[in-house]
């Protein structure tokens, strides 16, 4: 029963405190609206949902979204001295993934973690979800690059979303 009227009691925690962020405001009537919001939108998206999302590990999650952010910060840096710096010196190149997670939610969260840091875009996801073709503005190399992404950021959802 609290299931069907609850079904993601994560996500509404989240939206409630999103919404509280966005607003900058504790006040009563936000916490009301946002709770409202908090509780409708999982409520009536349950059926876009195709899985069950289970965090198994959430310091894991909450290391990995610190790295992400860390990464963020670092990246816009070296863009930023790419771009003021000399073009000629930029190696763009075209990446294939090799994808060790498996659920569509872990893809979607990976391609958009990679979207997420700037000088890398996800291109395209492979019919079978099995590959992630990734751009990047300036790669030395291509194997280490690889590697990377796979330790820093496919690793950690591949342990946070395991099935439940």
């Amino acid at each position: 029963m609290l299931k069907r009227l609850l079904p993601h009691p994560l996500l509404s925690v989240f939206l409630l405190l999103i919404w509280l962020l966005l607003n900058n405001t504790v006040a009563m009537g936000h916490v009301v609206l946002g709770a409202g919001l908090a509780l409708l939108i999982p409520f009536v998206t349950v059926g876009f949902w195709p899985e069950r999302v289970c965090v198994q590990r959430p310091w894991v999650l909450l290391k990995f979204v610190a790295v992400v952010l860390w990464d963020i910060v670092v990246a816009n840096l070296n863009v930023a001295a790419l771009i003021l710096g000399s073009t000629r010196k930029l190696q763009p190149a075209f990446m294939v993934l090799e994808l060790d997670i498996r659920s569509p939610l872990g893809v979607s969260l990976l391609a958009n973690t990679i979207s997420l840091t700037p000088g890398t875009v996800s291109c395209e996801v492979s019919a079978d979800r099995r590959q992630l073709l990734v751009h990047a503005l300036h790669v030395t190399d291509v194997e280490a690059s690889i590697r990377e992404m796979k330790q820093r950021y496919e690793q950690p959802l591949i342990e946070v979303l395991r099935e439940c």
